[in-house]
C-alpha cells in the first residue's frame, strides 16, 4: 500500500521516488482508491464488473495485481499508508482509535478527530502530495467534507482539493483537472462500497449495486482522462461478513478486560492498554485469559511482540505509546466491541476489517492507460469550432 503513490510519482518523472511497482512512464497518472474493495471480493463478484474484469483479462504486464494493505487493515491506517508512503509505525495512525498518551485519552484518527491533536504534529512527515507539487500538478478528487478534515491534513495533505457530490460531478471534474495538466499525479476517492458493506454486508446486493457504480465510474475516467493516462484501481482494505450472534461485548467477561485502563482500536484488531502501575504479570494474565476464551479463532499478543514482528513497521518512539500493551485480531467471522464506550448502534455492522486475514489485507492493483475516447472526441471538437470560428 505504501508503495502506491510513491511508484506513481516515479513514474512522471519526480525526483526522489522509486517505481518499486514497476509502473510504465506516463504524463498523467490517476489512483483510484475504492474503499473497502478487497481482492477475494472482486474476484467473487467480477459477473459485476465488466469493465474491470476487461481488465483483468487483459493484463498489466509487469504491475502486479494485488498488494497488502496496511496493518490494521483500517482506512485511517492504509490512507496515512498510502498518502505518506510509511507504514503506520512511522506515521503514527495506527487504528481507527488509539491512545493519546499525552492526553491519557482515546482520540479517533478518522472522522471524529479529537481537537486537541495536531494532525501535522501526530503525522509529521511530508506526504508524497506534498513532495511531487513541486514538480507536476496535484489534484485530489473526493467528496466535499474531507477537503479539510484533519485526516486529510494528517495523511493526504498537498496539491489542489476538488470536489463533487456525486461519481458524476467528480468524474467530470477529474477529466477537467487533468486535461489542463501538462503532466499530473491525481487521487480519486471513491467511498460508497465501504458504506454498504458496513450497514449492509460485502454478500448483499446493496454492495454489489455499489460495486457496479464503481465499474461504470471507472469505465467514465477511461473515456474521459486525456488518452494514455496512466489509471490505477486499487484500495485500503478488504471486508469479511460478521454474524450478528458473533458481534461479542467483551467488557462483559471481567477476565477479558482485567487491569485495562483504556480500549480502543476496531472491533476485528482491539487494543488494550493496562493501568500504568501494571506489570507483565497483569499483561501475561490478560493474554491467557483472551487466549483461553477464544483460541485460535484470534490472535494476542504483546505490543512488544507485535513490534518484533514488524506488524506496524518500524515504530518510531513517539507511535510505541500509542500501540495497546495487548492486542488482539479476530482470526474468524468475529467482531468484539467495550459496550461501555461505544453505542448499541455499532454493534450492527455486519461488513468488518481491521485484522490480519486474507479477505481485509489484500488488495487489488489494476493498472490500464486510458483510451480517452471522450476526452480526445472534445478535444477535436474544440480544434474544429476554433478553425470554423476563424473562417467566420
Amino acid at each position: 500500500m505504501a508503495e502506491v503513490l510513491g511508484s506513481a510519482a516515479a513514474s512522471l518523472g519526480v525526483p526522489g521516488f522509486e517505481n518499486v511497482l514497476g509502473l510504465p512512464q506516463a504524463k498523467r497518472v490517476c489512483v483510484v482508491l475504492a474503499d473497502g474493495l478487497g481482492r477475494s471480493l472482486l474476484k467473487q463478484k467480477t459477473a459485476h464488473t465488466p469493465f474491470l474484469r476487461g481488465i483483468l483479462q487483459q493484463g498489466q504486464g509487469a504491475v502486479p495485481v494485488w498488494l497488502d494493505a496496511a496493518f490494521p487493515s483500517t482506512t485511517a491506517a492504509s490512507l496515512a499508508s498510502l498518502g505518506t508512503g510509511l507504514a503506520p509505525g512511522q506515521h503514527g495512525l495506527v487504528g481507527y482509535d488509539v491512545l493519546d498518551p499525552a492526553q491519557d485519552k482515546v482520540v479517533n484518527m478518522l472522522g471524529n478527530w479529537d481537537a486537541a491533536v495536531d494532525p501535522q504534529k501526530w503525522q509529521p512527515f511530508p506526504t508524497v502530495f506534498e513532495r511531487a507539487s513541486e514538480h507536476v500538478a496535484v489534484t485530489t478528487v473526493s467528496l466535499p467534507q474531507f477537503g479539510g478534515s484533519p485526516m486529510t491534513q494528517a495523511a493526504l495533505r498537498g496539491g489542489t482539493f476538488v470536489s463533487g457530490t456525486t461519481s458524476h460531478a467528480r468524474t467530470a471534474a477529474a477529466a477537467e483537472a487533468m486535461a489542463d495538466a501538462e503532466s499530473a499525479l491525481m487521487y480519486f476517492y471513491v467511498n460508497d462500497l465501504d458504506k454498504a458493506g458496513h450497514r449492509y454486508g460485502a454478500q448483499s446486493p446493496q454492495w454489489e449495486h455499489q460495486l457496479e457504480e464503481l465499474d461504470a465510474t471507472v469505465k467514465r475516467l477511461d473515456a474521459s482522462l486525456p488518452p494514455g493516462t496512466t489509471v490505477l484501481v486499487t484500495a485500503d482494505h478488504g471486508m469479511l461478513d460478521v454474524p450478528e450472534s458473533q458481534r461479542l461485548d467483551y467488557a462483559a467477561d471481567a477476565a477479558l478486560v482485567d487491569g485495562v485502563r483504556h480500549t480502543a482500536g476496531e472491533p476485528r484488531m482491539v487494543h488494550l492498554y493496562l493501568e500504568d502501575d501494571a506489570g507483565d504479570a497483569a499483561k501475561e494474565r490478560l493474554l491467557a485469559a483472551w487466549r483461553a476464551r477464544f483460541g485460535e479463532r484470534i490472535w494476542a499478543f504483546s505490543r512488544e511482540e507485535a513490534v518484533a514482528a514488524g506488524l506496524f513497521g518500524t515504530v518510531r518512539p513517539e507511535v510505541t505509546g500509542r500501540l495497546g500493551d495487548v492486542m488482539v485480531a479476530a482470526r474468524d467471522a468475529l467482531a468484539f466491541y467495550d459496550t461501555r464506550r461505544v453505542r448499541p448502534t455499532a454493534m450492527e455492522v455486519v461488513g468488518q476489517h481491521g485484522s490480519l486475514t486474507r479477505a481485509e489485507r489484500e488488495i487489488p492493483l489494476l493498472s490500464f492507460q486510458a483510451s480517452g475516447r471522450t476526452a480526445a472526441g472534445k478535444a477535436v471538437r474544440g480544434r474544429t469550432a476554433g478553425r470554423q470560428g476563424s473562417r467566420g
